[in-house]
């Protein structure tokens, strides 16, 4: 007995390990084939003649086009989200610069065509709004962390900043085609967010 599972236990695991250049082949075809096709004429035929692999190996690591596409939009190289500053306004500047620099890097098209796709497949609106909460959530860690022990906030300045913050960052960048430079930014922050967000702004 103790012969047999000594053997099996060296008996080597069945099935390769997943091959983690494949991952990143379908993702790049994925986001490249989104902001080419649209997310309606996106397939998984095509992804995977793009990213030169069978549509069986896709099918092994997602159920379907939602979800890889999903995954594409997780994994794809963002622009790092920095430290949170010493300060709430210099939070708050680095973040929405974070935040335009990551938009740009995504793409207009591929953001346009992800916008239109989540009305049509609930599927797909699952999985980007899963996104955009831990987006979110980074944010606000990152912005009001350590910013409650030092200013006085409005009760609800969290919810506030984001449904204003990436909205007007959002318009500037892929809307307007606009530069969110410093000027532009420290506009938003001392001008739109501070006086919202601070209980007693100074002046």
């Amino acid at each position: 007995m103790t012969k047999s599972l000594s053997a099996q236990q060296q008996m080597p695991t069945r099935g390769r390990p997943r091959d983690n250049t494949r991952d990143e082949a379908i993702h790049r075809a994925t986001l490249d084939l989104l902001g080419e096709l649209g997310y309606s004429a996106l397939s998984i035929g095509a992804v995977a003649r793009r990213a030169g692999v069978s549509k069986a190996t896709i099918y092994r690591r997602w159920s379907g086009k939602a979800e890889v596409v999903g995954s594409a939009l997780q994994a794809r190289t963002t622009v790092e989200q920095p430290p949170a500053a010493d300060s709430l306004r210099d939070s708050l500047l680095v973040t929405l610069k974070w935040l335009a620099q990551d938009l740009v890097a995504a793409g207009g098209s591929v953001i346009a065509s992800v916008l239109i796709g989540m009305r049509e497949d609930p599927e797909l609106a699952s999985q980007v709004r899963r996104i955009l909460r831990r987006d979110e959530s980074d944010m606000i860690t990152r912005v009001f962390g350590a910013a409650r022990d030092r200013e006085p906030l409005v009760p609800d300045a969290e919810r506030l900043f984001l449904e204003i913050a990436p909205a007007v960052v959002t318009h500037r960048t892929l809307i307007a085609n606009l530069p969110c430079d410093a000027a532009f930014l420290e506009h938003v922050v001392d001008d739109i967010l501070i006086p919202l967000l601070v209980a007693n702004p100074r002046r």
